[in-house]
């Protein structure tokens, strides 16, 4: 699991006076605290015990293992339990005796709504629920809304200014896995401004860093290949989560498996791609893909004017994901082996790699020698090749061979590989009858493509958004609305056709059909099959090694190069007016 800009270091738990925080003026008089009500000096302890028990279980959430359920759930809870009744708190005492007792300023409300953004967030991360997105997205929304953090700026105290831009930052996160992209830019566009403003004030050493977060964000927005214009020649943004009627239905009578995705495992470390804390574009896309389109968006609130924390949904609509950016060896097993502790025998998995490549070093045939994809490891890397500074008949210590997820086939596994080196996986071996899948990526690109790397890989391309893959091999940069929403209709029906192709083939390998009946891996089927049908009719792509693969193979007749399919490929072409791309096969089309 992958924390983004976790909470700034809190100062050591302090300790508030009995009556007055530390931020409170300097009384004057002796018997001034004799001075106080009774009722107004409970209300300030109480809130300094809420305020200092918040922070001790906030800081205690670091140390909570990041897999499994069990161990954090109950004390997420007891952490979400004591900042609601700290905010309701803040909310339902007088201002008057806060402000005036206490000494409590607008930025400090600002930075316990920050927290519970930051633990809708972390929980979203948790458990992969996207309502929790909508939850953190109304606490950093209502942040701004009411410029809690408006006053920081006048106080010269860096640390303050610090808050507020890691506030930024994570605010920008959230909005980013929303496809809020227009408010993304304009909180970029602030937060460039906070930095120019922070470093002209205060002498610091953390400029670059700053630089380097705007740097990032601004090119994570900019990876998409292609835009979509409205009449008004302004972007439209579209979102490529799972919308209700987005897969194929099965068809009555389609004898498919019932299988239900529960975890997915998202690895990354693919190099000089684009990425934005310590989620790359790719997989950025498959954990889009992965997730259902939220229902209820979290923009109001049920009272006008409140901001409350709300109920935990009752039903669980995505798999869990673990994120994991540039993991070393030993982590990304220790997760593999979490993730299959906890599921169900009959529960899938998915493994979605984007890695590095470690080539085959010896004329052998086993398992562990055809290489695979590198883990993270001090070695240097140069042009995404590892450089071997080993004995030649030695493994690499450092990669992720075929043979080191056997193991894990003893339940259903759903393997996705996007390397250079994907067919190392083409090796596998299915040593305990249980369903396996691997969906390989293709091993070279024609130039023109590799151009486009640091944007992200086009077989994942292909897998988030296939129109938009499709528009990008194609050479296109930009397409309108009105012929978007057409091709996407059109799409719908192919990925229909290609359903029935798959559950339809007698010389499928049963395994493909075990998945079929999850909504997610059935899509990702589909998708996979268009792009390689794609790809088989491009003229630019020449070469097989420039095809994907998978494991088992599938009957190439009865899905990629199917006739029905061709068909379907050289329509969409004829659609967008590049139909001169692409080879005519043996077909004989008519338009």
């Amino acid at each position: 699991m992958v924390w983004f800009y976790l909470s700034p270091q809190l100062s050591k738990r302090h300790k508030f006076p009995p009556f007055f925080g530390r931020e409170a003026g300097d009384m004057t008089g002796a018997g001034a605290e004799d001075d106080i009500p009774l009722g107004e000096r409970k209300t300030v302890t109480d809130f300094c015990y809420l305020l200092d028990k918040s922070k001790q279980l906030f800081n205690g959430l670091r140390d909570l293992p990041q897999y499994g359920h069990k161990q954090w759930q109950s004390y997420f809870g007891r952490t979400f339990d004591v900042y609601t009744k700290l905010w309701k708190f803040q909310q339902q005492h007088s201002r008057q005796v806060l402000d005036n007792r206490y000494g409590l300023k607008r930025w400090q409300i600002g930075e316990v709504a920050s927290k519970i953004g930051q633990l809708y967030y972390h929980y979203y991360l948790r458990t992969s629920e996207t309502s929790y997105l909508n939850e953190a997205f109304s606490f950093y929304s209502a942040i701004r809304q009411r410029s809690y953090y408006y006053q920081v700026n006048k106080e010269d105290r860096p640390e303050l200014v610090v808050k507020k831009l890691r506030y930024y930052a994570r605010y920008i996160v959230v909005c980013l896995l929303l496809n809020k992209m227009d408010l993304v830019k304009v909180l970029v566009k602030e937060l460039s401004e906070e930095i120019e403003d922070y470093t002209q004030r205060f002498n610091t050493e953390d400029q670059l860093e700053w630089n380097l977060v705007l740097q990032e964000v601004a090119a994570f927005v900019e990876a998409d290949p292609v835009v979509v214009l409205n009449d008004e020649n302004t972007v439209v943004f579209t979102s490529n989560r799972l919308q209700e009627g987005g897969v194929p239905q099965l068809e009555q009578g389609m004898v498919v498996g019932q299988l239900t995705l529960a975890d997915a495992l998202i690895i990354g470390n693919c190099n000089n791609q684009v990425k934005f804390s310590e989620l790359t574009i790719d997989m950025f896309r498959i954990l889009q893909a992965l997730e259902r389109e939220p229902v209820n968006l979290a923009t109001t609130t049920s009272k006008p004017g409140t901001l409350e924390p709300s109920e935990k949904p009752a039903k669980r609509e995505n798999p869990h994901k673990y994120l994991l950016y540039k993991p070393t060896f030993s982590q990304l097993y220790t997760f593999l082996s979490a993730s299959f502790k906890v599921s169900l025998q009959l529960s899938p998995r998915c493994v979605s790699l984007h890695l590095s490549p470690v080539r085959k070093t010896r004329l052998c045939d086993g398992p562990y020698d055809f290489g695979g994809v590198l883990t993270n490891t001090n070695r240097d890397v140069v042009n995404g090749e590892t450089v071997q500074k080993r004995n030649q008949a030695q493994k690499e210590m450092h990669c992720l061979h075929p043979g080191d997820l056997f193991p894990f086939t003893r339940k259903p596994l759903f393997v996705i590989v996007d390397s250079s080196n994907s067919t190392a996986y083409k090796n596998f071996t299915n040593l305990f009858g249980q369903p396996l899948v691997c969906l390989l990526s293709p091993t070279v690109y024609p130039k023109s493509m590799q151009d486009q790397s640091q944007r992200g890989s086009l077989f994942t391309l292909f897998l988030y958004c296939p129109l938009l893959a499709f528009l990008s091999v194609c050479g296109l940069s930009s397409l309108r609305q009105g012929l978007w929403e057409k091709a996407e209709e059109f799409l719908h029906k192919v990925y229909r056709d290609i359903g029935q192709m798959i559950t339809r083939s007698q010389a499928i390998d049963q395994a493909f059909l075990q998945f079929y009946g999850d909504e997610f891996l059935r899509l990702l089927l589909i998708r996979f099959v268009f792009c390689s049908a794609t790809l088989r009719l491009h003229k630019l792509f020449r070469e097989s090694r420039s095809f994907p693969e998978s494991y088992p193979q599938l009957p190439k007749q009865d899905t990629v190069e199917s006739s029905l399919l061709q068909k379907h490929v050289l329509e969409l072409a004829a659609m967008l007016d590049v139909r001169s791309l692409f080879w005519d096969g043996t077909l004989d089309v008519n338009y």
